[in-house]
């Protein structure tokens, strides 16, 4: 092979690599109605364990009330229920509210105090951890969130699947559930079908679960004593850390899709990009701390092993992991080709982009079926998801020659071969150029006179790449070696139940 053909072929292998995760996530979805047939249900039973409920909070009196209300309401025996509230030395009034809470259900609710706070979640929920196991009470353990409200038949849905005693932890769908949430919420509810509803599904069917959602993730006592009797402190992401010791310790993790917890989510893309980084930086040490476990064997502890190492786990996690690299490698194939070997960039991009919008097409609608509820409130939100920008590359790729010529000729006016050659440009980099106008979204948030552009901006540019770039820029920091402090998510009391 000459120099310009191997050139030529490392740049469409740079193209394919940006196919990846959208085969991995067709992949997923593909296994989403095999999981009516392939779940947990036929092992699960009527099973009303004693549990004790742990609520880490941290200056949460504005959520608190309503959240230990509705848990003292659950469909579940109250005399098999008790909470811990482990009040992180708050400086607002969430100990009086606590302590309200408690007298009005005394022994149903206790307010642990911490005296040091700010070591971030893991550490407080320790502290109640090392409460619950002191004595023999405890049969099971549920990590919540302050802000989440439960469904009322959310826990007996959940403990069910602890009649198996193989399964050692059971986690809830997490819907975004605010009163009259934004644009950015909005995002934020419908890709929690996708990430949840969905995915979550998919990783039952393939016996592997990547994580336990922070604020819905049930313990049995066997397995939190198996893993250690503690939280991991030493990582960012440690409800995803928990979800890989109990795997690895032979039991299973199980998604229960029925169990749905109501959830305030951020609202603005600031708020977004604090929280996703630290989820983003998690992932990085989670994916170096268990590196013997990727594409390895399975081992067969117990009845259907665990997964974690199976191929179809690997593949799934590490095209989500690498998404922004694969679309900036994508981008730079394409441009790469265009100088090179214009017509296979014209065939590389217009092959890239169908399998795009096939996926796109069969992701949104799937989603939109899955949770109906959801999808009234953010049907747009699914629709102009990768952005409307992302949309007119797409009609670029199925409808060639529409805005280069069809469109101009409309008005009398024709594109000349400068700028032909420069819109060819902008389709093949947009990946790329998406990640880096989405910092441009939180730049302008963040000007107060500007700041009525972010959600145009936001549509335009769309939510994908904008969670693409938060991920690019959580392996900057980790890379950089940032600080790991734990950033809280403020939450104002949106949720309604």
């Amino acid at each position: 092979m000459t120099w310009h053909e191997v050139l030529v072929v490392t740049l469409v292998v740079l193209v394919l690599l940006g196919a990846v995760p959208v085969l991995a996530g067709l992949f997923q979805y593909l296994l989403v109605p095999v999981h009516a047939w392939r779940n947990h249900l036929d092992r699960s039973a009527p099973y009303l364990p004693r549990v004790v409920v742990i609520v880490p909070a941290w200056n949460e009196g504005a959520v608190l009330a309503p959240s230990l209300e509705r848990l003292m309401h659950l469909e579940y025996p109250p005399d098999r229920l008790r909470v811990l509230v482990v009040d992180d030395a708050s400086t607002d009034d969430t100990p009086d509210v606590v302590l309200a809470k408690a007298a009005e259900h005394p022994g149903r609710i206790v307010h642990l105090r911490r005296e040091q706070g700010g070591q971030g979640k893991a550490h407080t929920l320790n502290h109640g951890i090392a409460h619950a196991l002191a004595d023999d009470w405890m049969q099971a353990l549920l990590i919540m969130d302050a802000d989440v409200i439960y469904r009322p038949d959310s826990l007996r849905r959940m403990t069910r699947h602890l009649a198996d005693d193989e399964v050692g932890a059971v986690t809830a769908f997490i819907r975004e559930g605010s009163g009259r949430p934004g644009s950015v919420a909005r995002f934020v509810g419908y890709e929690y079908v996708t990430a949840q509803a969905a995915a979550r599904r998919a990783q039952n069917v393939m016996g592997a679960m990547a994580c336990l959602a922070g604020g819905a993730q049930l313990h049995s006592r066997a397995n939190l004593e198996a893993i250690g009797g503690r939280i991991d402190t030493s990582t960012l992401a440690e409800d995803t850390y928990s979800t890989f010791l109990t795997q690895l310790d032979g039991r299973r993790v199980v998604f229960e899709p029925a169990a749905v917890v109501l959830a305030e989510e951020p609202d603005s893309v600031r708020a977004l990009w604090k929280q996703r980084v630290r989820w983003a930086r998690g992932n990085v040490q989670i994916t170096r701390t268990f590196s013997d476990v990727w594409f390895r064997r399975p081992w067969p502890l117990r009845r259907g092993g665990q997964r974690l190492g199976s191929f179809t786990f690997g593949f799934v996690w590490f095209a989500v992991y690498l998404l922004p690299v694969a679309m900036s490698a994508a981008a730079v194939g394409l441009v790469g080709l265009w100088f090179v070997a214009q017509t296979t960039a014209l065939t590389a991009f217009q092959a890239l982009w169908w399998v795009a919008v096939a996926a796109y097409v069969f992701v949104t609608v799937t989603t939109l079926l899955l949770d109906r509820e959801t999808a009234r409130r953010t049907w747009f939100q699914g629709l102009t998801f990768p952005g409307l920008l992302a949309l007119v590359v797409m009609t670029a790729a199925w409808f060639p020659g529409l805005w280069e010529d069809r469109i101009p000729a409309l008005f009398g006016l024709q594109m000349t071969a400068t700028g032909r050659g420069v819109w060819q440009l902008v389709l093949y980099a947009w990946p790329l150029l998406a990640m880096l106008a989405a910092r441009l979204v939180r730049t302008v948030e963040g000007v107060p006179v500007l700041r009525v552009l972010s959600v145009p901006l936001l549509y335009l540019i769309g939510f994908g790449p904008l969670l693409c770039a938060i991920t690019l820029d959580a392996y900057v920091k980790q890379w950089r070696g940032a600080a790991t402090t734990w950033d809280k998510t403020v939450k104002t009391g949106r949720v309604v139940g």
